[in-house]
Formats: C-alpha cells, structure tokens, sequence
C-alpha cells in the first residue's frame, strides 16, 4: 500500500460510529491515508483508545441529538481547521427489527432515527463546511438492501437504508456543481460485531444470508474501509448521487451458485 499512501494527506476526516466494524476500520485506513479523523461515537470507553491509536480526536456523540452532531464538525473545524470529508456511518439493526407483522411501533421509531434521521443530522451539520470551502466528500452508509429486497425481514432497517439512499442521491445531485461530492455505500454483509451477535442469537437467520452471496462469504470490514477511502479520496472526483455496490455480487444475481 505504500505506493497509494497520502491520498488523504492533511484532510479532515469526520466518522460516527467509528468505534467498531466499518467505522473502525475506515478510521484506521483514513489515517494511514494521512487524514486527521475525528470520531463520533457513544463508546466513550473504546473512543479515546481509537483516537490514540490514530492520533486523533474523540467526541461523545449522540447521532440522534442535533446538538450533538453539530458539536461533532464544530470540534473538527476548531480542532483542524476543516471538514473535508463526512462518513455518516452510526446504524443499528437490533433483533427486535423484524417483519412488518411483528415489529413494533417503537423498534420501528428507534431504528429510524439513529439509521436514518442521524444522516439528515450529520449531512446538515457538515455541508456549512463543505459549501464555504468549495469541495468535499461526504459518504452515507446505506446498504445492498436499499436496492433489492432482504431475504430475511427487518423492516425498519430496510426502509431507513432505503432512505440513506435516496437522501444522498437527491444531495448529490443538488451540491455536485458547488464542489461537495455525496454517495451512497452500499455494504452486503460484513463480518462485524453486529453480524456476530445476529449469529448468536439467531444461527438460522443469519446463515440464511450467506447461501445468497456469490462469493461464498462476508466481506471484512477492511475491504468496505477500501471503498469508502475511495469515496472519500480524488480517486472519485467523478463520482456523485452514486450508489456504490460492494455485496459480493448479491445485487447482481439471480441464482447463486453452490
């Protein structure tokens, strides 16, 4: 990797949810990139340890609370002096998100809000930024669900991913010619702690995904921290209202092979 280093050199870098999974590992990538990251996250005991690690900036971060999320790029601008990139990563996918039979009005509420209304918050905070400097990148995590049905049933989440979506393509559209980029990342299933507490709780519900992968597996969440560098990068100075597949093939199957 030594011959792509520095393709975030001096940038600043916001990322929710950075504490665990994809967050964590784009956090890592960014650095190594040479960006300064701030994370936003609710693990105040995991966070401070991250931005060590990274040299970078740890805020305690509610991604459901206005004020919060304005905090967050309040602190990047003030800490680094900009914001040039956004990954509004912060989602849930808690088991009580099931079929629209069984799921109640309040999983449905919570699952809305931390999936989808902390996108709205997190992309208002940071256009100000964005559209004063004239450039930048912000990547929505939505899902491969926002473009194809789920084999297994989780209501809220699909529809808050659907939403992710739509949002980004509608601001992409609207900033692209102000210089702000906004796309859509669309993960398949990652090998992440969440993933892992699906399979505990639920084994058949969880192995019912993978027999629908082309690839035979889970993606690592490094692979996904690889797109979203991408993203975030110049390498996608062209790339807009996007959204950006990486599911291992799903979307793009018909039937999977054994």
């Amino acid at each position: 990797m030594a011959d792509r280093a520095g393709r975030l050199d001096g940038r600043v870098a916001v990322v929710t949810g950075g504490c665990s999974g994809i967050g964590l590992a784009t956090v890592r990538r960014f650095a190594q990139e040479g960006a300064h990251v701030v994370i936003g996250d609710l693990d105040e005991a995991t966070g401070p340890a991250v931005a060590g690690e990274v040299d970078g900036l740890f805020v305690r971060t509610d991604v459901t609370s206005p004020e919060d999320v304005a905090a967050l790029f309040r602190a990047a601008k003030d800490t680094y002096g900009s914001v040039d990139v956004a990954f509004n990563n912060a989602g849930i996918s808690p088991p009580d998100d099931d079929s629209i039979l069984t799921t109640g009005l309040e999983a449905w509420k919570r699952v809305q809000e931390v999936n989808l209304t902390s996108v709205f918050l997190c992309c208002q905070a940071a256009l100000p930024y964005l559209l004063e400097q004239g450039r930048g990148s912000i990547i929505n995590t939505a899902s491969f669900v926002a473009v194809m049905g789920a084999a297994t049933s989780q209501i809220s989440y699909t529809a808050s991913k659907g939403g992710v979506l739509s949002m980004s393509r509608e601001l992409g559209v609207q900033f692209a010619r102000e210089g702000v980029r906004v796309n859509a990342l669309c993960p398949g299933p990652v090998d992440t702690p969440l993933l892992r507490e699906l399979f505990a709780s639920d084994p058949e519900r969880a192995a019912r995904r993978l027999v629908h992968i082309p690839m035979g597996r889970f993606a690592d969440p490094d692979e996904i921290a690889s797109a979203v560098l991408f993203l975030a990068s110049d390498d996608s100075s062209f790339v807009t209202a996007s959204q950006f597949l990486v599911d291992g093939g799903i979307s793009g199957a018909y039937v999977t092979p054994l």
